[in-house]
């Protein structure tokens, strides 16, 4: 290339970046103009392929540029309900969680990233959501909602989603949401299974459904029952649709049905539930509930979705890591270790020795037999012999307890539990040991 061929180049070269600097500067400048539809050119060109489906339009996006929508929980509901609300526009997004990223979180949440752990999942969620629409106007809330706050909270946000894994929140926002009259997004997923409703809009709320909580010992979340990715996520995007539906005003809102989907068919069914109960404590037509109540207490159980550490067991039934490593070294002490954890769980990881007798098989009528049947391995004729119980964190193995208790009677068999179960063991005993 000669020199004037290469004049002539440069010369075109920044005749090319001048137009793109006028065009950086246009769209700078136009991306903020109204049009007479009432949005930006930039809302235009964002939104575009939403705005062109027939329920939505421009009335439509407009609804969602004015709403506000508040997520219970920054976890795996609702990591993909925010992705797909702050997606489509809606104005004001408010996030509650009191919890902080951990690595067991990743597979799910996937908003946070392996640089997000031990950062506050609002925080976290705040900056993801905020990289993918800074339009979009997100208020973090990192705290515990309680009776002190909930209303406060709730009253200044159109549409509710129930994204938390606990009894006593979904009865909390119940409440809230009937005091304040706001529509419950409300959806749970365990395992490859999911469920969907919304209460508080034009059918029952979650009372009317359940007036009381269930055992605390009878519920299973996430962390101790397992759940799929992919399968919490397709609750989560729909329960955004269900939100986006009532902003806009739309019919098939799914008030009064409960949607149960099954990750492993891939099945979608609607059953309905009972309507409207009048004789609702909060929502009923002699309603004696006014203000919000203790539903730590309500319910017997905590407010969030960790170790629910229940008490169901007497201290002289129980022993600690540290009692049983000794108890173990012992060897005048003959004993019999019963991990109760499942097939799973168990393959994880195992203390020495142990044998495992899942609790969903001891809980079955009969299923207290297979213990017998290892105790009589292990004993001599009538000599004594302690059967030590252990699980994940120690509540699995209180509720075994009370049933080979109840069914083995032999007063030379000692049932007893490890309190804080593996979990406690690893932080106490052997800090090698996994911990999941």
């Amino acid at each position: 290339m000669n020199e004037e061929e290469l004049i002539r180049e440069i010369v075109a070269l920044r005749k090319t970046l001048r137009e793109k600097k006028d065009t950086l500067r246009r769209l700078q400048r136009d991306k903020h103009v109204v049009q007479e539809c009432g949005l930006t050119n930039e809302e235009i060109g964002r939104y575009s392929r939403q705005i062109l489906v027939p329920e939505i339009g421009v009335k439509g996006q407009l609804k969602l540029k004015k709403s506000s929508v508040l997520i219970v929980g920054a976890g795996g509901l609702g990591c993909p309900a925010a992705l797909y609300l702050v997606g489509a526009g809606i104005g004001h997004i408010g996030i509650i969680d009191y919890d902080e990223v951990e690595i067991n979180n990743l597979h799910r949440q996937l908003l946070h990233s392996e640089e997000s752990i031990r950062v506050s999942k609002v925080v976290s969620a705040t900056a993801a959501l905020t990289r993918l629409n800074s339009s979009v106007n997100i208020t973090p809330y990192k705290m515990q909602l309680d009776s002190s706050n909930a209303l406060g909270i709730v009253k200044q946000y159109d549409v509710i989603l129930d994204a938390t894994d606990n009894v006593a929140t979904r009865y909390l926002l119940n409440d809230a949401c009937v005091l304040t009259g706001k529509p419950l997004v409300s959806g749970s997923a365990l395992k490859f299974e999911g469920q969907l409703t919304v209460y508080n809009y034009r059918g029952p709320c979650y009372r009317c459904v359940f007036p009381t909580p269930p055992p605390p010992e009878t519920v299973t979340n996430c962390g101790d029952g397992g759940v799929l990715g992919a399968a919490v996520g397709t609750i989560g995007v729909l329960q955004a649709l269900e939100a986006m539906k009532i902003i806009l005003e739309m019919s098939g809102v799914l008030a009064g049905r409960l949607l149960l989907f099954d990750g492993t068919e891939t099945l979608f069914r609607n059953v309905k539930l009972r309507p409207k109960n009048q004789n609702c404590l909060i929502c009923g037509d002699n309603s004696t509930i006014d203000k919000l109540i203790d539903y730590e207490e309500f319910c017997r159980a905590k407010a969030n979705d960790k170790n629910p550490g229940l008490k169901l067991l007497k201290e002289s039934e129980r022993l600690s890591v540290k009692e049983y490593h000794k108890f173990a070294d012992s060897s005048a002490t003959s004993h019999v270790l019963i991990d109760v954890r499942s097939h799973e769980e168990f393959e994880i990881c195992k203390l020495p020795n142990s044998i495992n007798v899942p609790f969903t098989q001891i809980s079955k009528p009969n299923g207290h037999a297979l213990v017998e049947q290892v105790i009589r391995s292990m004993r001599n004729g009538d000599t004594r012999i302690d059967v030590i119980v252990i699980c994940r964190r120690g509540n699995d193995s209180q509720k075994a307890v009370k049933i080979l208790k109840g069914l083995i009677n032999d007063e030379a068999v000692n049932i007893r539990d490890v309190i804080g179960g593996i979990h406690a063991w690893a932080k106490n005993v052997d800090p090698t040991f996994p911990i999941y």
